[in-house]
């Protein structure tokens, strides 16, 4: 899980309760079941309303892509991996690489390695593996995009919630002793239509699109060593045309 995504969320959460109970507030005061209940209840409604079916089931994986490990992580090992199998198809060529290929851990690599040894001609290899490439970003770019539907529409929907509780609040006006709760319960539904949308969705959805970019240029990295080695570049040269696409930062680790 990426500790980032739930640091992240549990600061945030944690900087509210401690401004409650610093103003001499109670923290349970804001946790309203009927606010709750339309807040998040309908905010899914919303996107689910303007999106496909197929984009329902892909729900779960939508919200384990948020808190998926940081693909930029894997960078140095992905940039040793790529040297070392150079290296090996260097000194004897490709097809002594095909046990090798079949533990390969990640699928797109995995895949790219099996097509040259087939002996695939490198444009077909590039065109399939930059076409996957685009698939994943744009499969990916529907996901950021779900999120940041239910961070648009949550605080719209606490403000319904609101306007609906001040409409029980004129209603009761006769009886004093209810406008407390009424009116509590009517802000609150704001509260927490502002607080989901800045707290979880638009969180997710901004580290979905920052991890698609981190994975997609982790696949370019490896379409790139895949090609230099069919190729037949020498290991050095890789490893140098690697570290060029990489930031300064990670560049460092790769060359240690």
């Amino acid at each position: 899980m990426a500790g980032s995504t739930v640091i992240g969320m549990a600061l945030a959460g944690v900087s509210l309760v401690a401004m409650m109970v610093l103003e001499g507030s109670s923290p349970l005061a804001i946790v309203l079941l009927p606010p709750l209940v339309l807040v998040f209840g309908a905010t899914f409604g919303a996107a689910i309303a303007g999106s496909t079916t197929s984009d329902f089931r892909k729900l779960g994986s939508w919200f384990r892509l948020a808190f998926a490990p940081e693909p930029s992580s894997r960078t140095t090992e992905v940039v040793t991996l790529l040297v070392d199998l150079a290296t090996t198809a260097r000194k004897q060529g490709l097809l002594p690489l095909e046990d090798r290929t079949r533990t390969i851990a990640d699928p797109f690599l995995r895949r790219g390695m099996q097509m040259i040894i087939d002996g695939q001609p490198d444009e077909q290899v590039r065109a399939v593996l930059e076409g996957e490439i685009a698939a994943q970003r744009a499969d990916n770019r529907v996901a950021a995009r779900f999120f940041l539907k239910m961070g648009g529409y949550a605080p719209t929907i606490g403000i319904i919630g609101t306007v609906v509780g001040l409409v029980q609040v004129l209603q009761s006006l006769a009886r004093p002793e209810t406008l407390g709760p009424l009116v509590a319960t009517a802000f609150v539904a704001t509260l927490w239509g502002v607080l989901s949308a800045n707290f979880i969705w638009l969180p997710i959805s901004a580290k979905i699109t920052r991890n698609t970019e981190l994975r997609t240029a982790e696949m370019t990295l490896m379409l790139a060593g895949i090609s230099e080695i069919q190729a037949g570049a020498s290991p050095r040269a890789l490893r140098a045309r690697l570290q060029a696409m990489l930031p300064p930062s990670e560049v460092q680790r790769t060359a240690a």
